[in-house]
């Protein structure tokens, strides 16, 4: 089956990953079912992306309205 979204429980440790090894400056919250990561320096949300692809976190992960 397809699932549409991040399921609350899944968008708390991914947050709590970021919060704890994503660079300073990073911030993320949950909306709904998704999670928007936001920082001032577009190198840092290239390290947490790279990060939340590393980490297993058992499901697939689409990264939308990244600034260039």
């Amino acid at each position: 089956t397809i699932k549409v979204g991040i399921s609350g429980d899944k968008a708390k440790e991914i947050n709590k990953l970021i919060k704890s090894d994503a660079p300073k400056g990073v911030q993320s919250q949950t909306q709904g079912d998704t999670v928007r990561i936001s920082s001032k320096k577009r190198d840092h949300l290239q390290e947490t992306m790279q990060l939340l692809k590393s980490a297993d976190l058992g499901l697939p992960l689409q990264f939308n309205n990244f600034r260039d």
